[in-house]
């Protein structure tokens, strides 16, 4: 049985107009910076934090769902991680201030977080019940 996969031989030729790096080169030497690797539990913790803001309703994964941290087996929808930003995306219950809701993930996360915080509104929800534990709704008759 031959092997399906034989093995690499040596580079071959440049293609024309391509100049090879030198030796030694690394993405960070050109300029490009690798992203970041993203601590699983600071997605988690991050994640955690929005959600315990009053007036959060959820995370949102935005229109397509792109609005999401990447993890090994799973994403967490509505927190984007980045190496230069951290992206927030949330739905407010109906009757929650937008901008001081906003305002708040945004103070709960500085410190935690060393980047700029972005929050971004995606969806109003239907209101918190408030009505005490154990309590019936009156109806009107």
């Amino acid at each position: 049985m031959t092997d399906p996969h034989p093995p690499r031989s040596a580079p071959g030729p440049v293609p024309t107009g391509v100049v090879p790096a030198p030796a030694g080169a690394t993405p960070t030497s050109y300029g490009i910076q690798p992203p970041a690797p993203v601590r699983v539990e600071l997605v988690d913790q991050v994640a955690a934090v929005v959600l315990a803001v009053p007036g959060v309703a959820g995370l949102h994964g935005g229109l397509f769902g792109e609005a999401a941290t990447y993890l090994p087996g799973r994403r967490v929808r509505g927190i984007r991680l980045q190496h230069d930003s951290t992206e927030v995306h949330l739905a407010v219950f109906y009757g929650s201030d937008v901008r001081l809701t906003a305002a708040a993930v945004r103070a709960a996360l500085t410190g935690m977080v060393p980047t700029p915080i972005h929050v971004t509104v995606e969806d109003i929800a239907p209101a918190e019940n408030k009505a005490p534990a154990g309590s019936t709704p009156s109806t009107q008759r």
